[in-house]
């Protein structure tokens, strides 16, 4: 039957196979290959973690240059198609989906424990054996150790008060914008109770929005509670005092046909009535 169907046995599985194909198996093939990798987009993101992280340079697929230090941000951009490196790519996105903070630390610890794993296989131990290790020592690090540090940070007894949510934010602001925190953190409270829910403790994060200005500091920066229009002035006045201000919903500009038309002028007289009618018409 092989014969028939033109397998050949001397080849073994490259013969069964197309070519360019990669088989691994045992210890020194796949499992140690996917820790590799799971070590390896730990090692990118590490040194970005924590208030004296640094920043990355990721060039993306399309040539655009980012430069963060956000975790979630870096391994979006990169284009993983590793399965096991895409769990932790997918682990750092959902982090990011439920707390929007921690993506650092997710794929940072991930990454460590996976490097002491390797050491447990090489020892001997079985796969089987080590997912049971770690599951007996999540159940004891959520049964004891989590509560008691829980216990250190008190908890937010009142959303609505710009106190407590000054004391929530400056270390999550600390961890990004290091010396920065004292000036933003009042900013991003002051905001996040600007548009708070009248009836729930919760706010939608499209309800504030980030304007920059080119040619000024973080600390020039102030909460509007409005509408910020990021454009230059048309005239050569920078501020006005008491001023009326009034809002056109039209257009401003000289009214132009839709299809393309020609004015024959043919002396100057022609050439000033022209204009004088455009005038008229502003």
């Amino acid at each position: 039957m092989s014969q028939s169907m033109a397998y050949n046995q001397a080849a073994g599985l490259g013969g069964m196979l197309k070519d360019g194909h990669s088989s691994q198996e045992g210890l020194d093939g796949a499992t140690i290959r996917n820790i590799e990798a799971c070590r390896e987009i730990s090692t990118i993101t590490r040194t970005s973690l924590g208030p004296n992280g640094m920043n990355k340079l990721v060039v993306n697929h399309l040539g655009k240059i980012i430069v963060t230090s956000d975790c979630a941000t870096i391994v979006k951009t990169l284009e993983v198609e590793h399965p096991a490196a895409k769990m932790l790519q997918l682990a750092a996105e959902a982090q990011d989906f439920e707390c929007g903070d921690g993506t650092n630390l997710v794929v940072s610890f991930a990454g460590e424990l996976l490097t002491q794993t390797e050491e447990l296989f090489r020892m001997g131990l079985h796969p089987s054996d080590v997912v049971a290790g770690y599951s007996k020592a999540g159940e004891k690090l959520l049964a004891d150790y989590l509560p008691q540090l829980a216990e250190l940070v008190p908890a937010v007894v009142d959303a609505r008060s710009q106190e407590e949510l000054l004391r929530v934010v400056t270390p999550v602001l600390a961890a990004k914008h290091l010396g920065s925190e004292g000036v933003l953190a009042p900013l991003v409270a002051a905001a996040c109770l600007g548009v708070m829910s009248p009836a729930s403790n919760s706010f939608s994060v499209d309800s504030i929005r980030v304007a920059k200005i080119l040619g000024g500091d973080v600390a020039q920066s102030h909460v509007v509670q409005g509408f910020v229009a990021l454009r230059g002035l048309e005239t050569t006045l920078t501020s006005a005092k008491e001023a009326k201000i009034v809002v056109f919903g039209c257009g401003m500009e000289a009214s132009s046909t839709e299809a393309k038309g020609t004015v024959l002028m043919k002396n100057a007289d022609d050439l000033k009535n022209y204009n004088k009618s455009e005038e008229r018409k502003m």
